[in-house]
């Protein structure tokens, strides 16, 4: 089956540091980039991440400073990036949660923008996990009739991704549609207002603080309220979109 698309989507796969989105750091990202014509573009490059990569996450994917040592850092590499990520559509397993969020953390830190306001995100282990709740190997497995070699290596995690998303459409075909605004939707588990999801919109469009003593309790309420929250949100350990994004919701109640 071809994916049937309207404009390109990456297919990605990071493997970091550990898994604290604010903390973090990327060490290997591969993509696999599919046009509408069909025509695919893959790339993988180790990352400096300027920082110790703990023996715990070395152990899940088998890369060590020694390995990184001599790699360009995200922020010499983030300008290539954004042209390439820049106009596509991204999908990922698990990515909506981690991959994405933690991506463009990096592209904060490092003072590149990318907008991804108006792209569709395609979490293909949401869509396992409503139909057949399994890890990446075992959906591999199911879908593809294959055994996952060099699990935890980022670009046979992406292969794998994709792979599993084109037999996701043939197994399914009357559950779900070849079209990304449709799967984008249907892997999507919450509707997030900043990446993290410690923001997220209730069934009426309004911003809810979604962790924490005011779980549930729409963020305007609670900036009313309490106004040293805000300050609270932003020394403590969030990610900087997630503090850029309570930035722009406080700027936008105080003007009402």
């Amino acid at each position: 089956m071809k994916l049937n698309l309207k404009n390109p989507i990456i297919f990605f796969d990071l493997e970091t540091t550990g898994i604290d989105v604010a903390k973090d750091r990327i060490v290997e990202l591969c993509y696999i980039k599919v046009e509408p014509n069909g025509n695919e573009e893959s790339r993988s490059m180790r990352i400096n991440p300027t920082v110790h990569i703990p023996e715990q996450a070395s152990a899940v994917h088998g890369i060590y400073d020694s390995d990184v040592q001599d790699c360009p850092t995200f922020k010499e590499v983030a300008s290539m990036l954004a042209k390439t990520f820049s106009g596509c559509d991204l999908a990922g397993f698990n990515s909506n949660r981690f991959d994405i969020p933690l991506l463009v953390e990096e592209f904060m830190r490092a003072g590149v923008l990318l907008d991804l306001s108006k792209r569709k995100f395609v979490d293909v282990q949401n869509i396992y996990h409503k139909l057949e709740r399994r890890t990446l190997v075992a959906a591999y497995k199911y879908y593809c009739g294959k055994d996952l070699e060099n699990a935890h290596s980022a670009l046979a995690d992406t292969r794998a991704t994709y792979e599993v998303l084109m037999a996701q459409l043939d197994k399914y075909p009357n559950d779900l549609k070849n079209d990304v605004a449709f799967l984008a939707e249907y892997s999507r588990m919450t509707n997030n207002v900043d990446y993290a999801g410690r923001l997220v919109y209730n069934d009426k469009g309004e911003e809810i603080i979604n962790f924490g003593k005011y779980k549930g309790k729409r963020v305007q309420d609670v900036l009313n309220s309490d106004p040293g929250y805000y300050g609270w949100v932003q020394g403590a350990d969030f990610s900087l979109n997630t503090k850029y994004v309570f930035t722009q919701l406080r700027l936008k109640y105080a003007m009402k």
